[in-house]
């Protein structure tokens, strides 16, 4: 069951009697439905909210955002209607840069999320000079296959390809000219995950999320790549609930 908020939320496994909500964003190229097995796991304990970012699926014929903090300002007032219980925020590469800034917002107007999950992302004080979304297509094409995020079946397909693409470089370049802004540092509690063999972030870039809390932190180091979490899905929903519990009783995570 898919139950739509407005064109940018998705609930999967609608949960109105949850004490918490958990808001998703998905990864560069990334759609809701990558939230799909989080929601089915974490219902009917947590209702989950996945984004849909423009450019994808049943919005692929709108525009990609390619500038992370105006697509988290749209994510921001966006969950101001479809908020109202305690909410967490999971976002993992791109998602995670988005994540950060929608909890800014929400910070700035007097909402402390309940944690905010942090993958596969640098911290935003670490700042990697890259430019894969001027590439062509084929180099961009060729990054995508190397990150091991996206179905090999998907992108034999030329049709497909010429679908996704759009999506994919204005999310790369989203991600790619992101420049962190020194601010107030968050309040709420921030849990660091990240893959060991990431190329896109080492585990001292990953640690260095630490700097942009005054809350709890903890970083989590899982065997694997970029997209490492799809081997450990259930490792990491386990350390989403075991969060967002202990939050609700008051308590920092073991």
């Amino acid at each position: 069951m898919t139950v739509g908020t407005g064109e940018w939320i998705r609930r999967f496994h609608p949960a109105p009697q949850a004490a918490a909500q958990l808001v998703c964003l998905a990864h560069a190229g990334g759609a809701a439905s990558y939230f799909f097995p989080v929601s089915k796991a974490l219902s009917p304990a947590v209702d989950v909210l996945a984004v849909q970012y423009p450019g994808r699926q049943e919005r692929r014929r709108e525009t990609p955002f390619e500038n992370a903090e105006l697509l988290a300002d749209a994510v921001a007032e966006q969950l101001a209607d479809v908020t109202g219980r305690p909410l967490a925020l999971f976002g993992h590469s791109l998602g995670a840069t988005v994540a950060f800034e929608v909890a800014r917002r929400l910070e700035a107007a007097g909402i402390t999320p309940r944690a905010l999950f942090v993958s596969g992302r640098t911290a935003p004080s670490r700042h990697r000079t890259q430019w894969v979304h001027l590439g062509d297509d084929e180099q961009l094409l060729a990054e995508i296959v190397k990150m091991e995020g996206t179905d090999p079946a998907m992108l034999s397909d030329p049709e497909v390809v010429r679908m996704i693409l759009p999506a994919f470089r204005g999310d790369y370049k989203a991600a790619e000219t992101y420049r962190y802004r020194p601010g107030p540092a968050l309040r709420c509690p921030v849990l660091a995950l990240t893959g060991d063999a990431d190329p896109q972030v080492t585990v001292a870039e990953a640690e260095a999320w630490r700097e942009h809390t005054t809350g709890p932190f903890d970083l989590r180091v899982f065997p694997g790549g970029h997209f490492y979490l799809n081997q450990h899905a259930g490792d990491v929903v386990a350390l989403i609930r075991q969060w967002m519990t202990a939050r609700a009783g008051h308590r920092a995570p073991p």
